[in-house]
């Protein structure tokens, strides 16, 4: 068996952690490359009377696409932070994603309308009420991380797509503190992401928001089973 102490010890840990949040994240990019080339075409779109013509195959797709990858992705996690033990079949990506497919994609067609009605009031709104687009901001932090607790939730409990939005719901405006390490580490990421090293993105991004966030909601998880012991 390898010697894993020492300096050559910490640099096997380094570079494992960096070979699973690598390997996780180019498979949740693939899995999610039609969103991707959609988003990419909406950001350099010229003509904003085209946007109807992306926005509406974006929407059309993301349940079905990028929810079941994500979800699969923030199971990935959850191995991660809880070291479980690999297994080429059982715990791979595909697995996941094929195993939580059809309650992701049902999850995902709640959200997307969500996060549909919330773009067209901001679009709308933007330039008319000031109070409303900093109202609709503040919704538009509270849904994100809701939707960041129902990944975090669908990957760790098993029951209905009810109890799912339920309780990913409930953990969201029941815990600031977890409320809070999602906003923060996520913006911390994704601002490096965008505007500091967008190769990131494709290589690191997806993982590091996932880890990051499946950790604290762990915490969380554990902290109220050890208080109803």
């Amino acid at each position: 068996m390898a010697n894993r102490s020492g300096f050559m010890g910490g640099m096997y840990a380094v570079s494992e952690w960096i070979s699973r949040f690598t390997l996780g994240n180019l498979l949740w990019a693939l899995f999610n490359l039609p969103v991707g080339l959609l988003l990419l075409s909406l950001l350099n779109l010229q003509d904003s009377g085209l946007i109807f013509y992306i926005m509406a195959p974006l929407v059309l797709i993301t349940p079905f696409v990028f929810f079941p990858a994500t979800t699969a992705l923030f199971a990935k996690a959850r191995e991660w932070v809880r070291k479980d033990e690999n297994d080429l079949v059982e715990n791979s990506y595909i697995y996941y994603y094929k195993e939580n497919y059809l309650k992701s994609l049902g999850g995902g067609i709640v959200f997307v309308v969500l996060w549909t009605v919330l773009a067209a009031d901001v679009y709308y709104f933007s330039t008319r009420n000031t109070f409303l687009m900093n109202a609709f901001l503040i919704m538009g932090i509270l849904l994100f991380v809701w939707t960041i607790n129902f990944f975090a939730v669908m990957a760790h409990y098993d029951m209905k797509l009810k109890g799912f939005l339920k309780q990913s719901f409930f953990i969201t405006i029941g815990s600031p503190l977890l409320f809070l390490t999602i906003v923060i580490s996520s913006a911390i990421v994704l601002y490096i992401s965008l505007y500091i090293f967008p190769l990131l993105i494709p290589i690191v991004t997806g993982s590091l928001i996932a880890f990051l966030s499946f950790s604290a909601f762990y915490r969380l998880h554990l902290k109220i089973v050890n208080n109803k012991k």
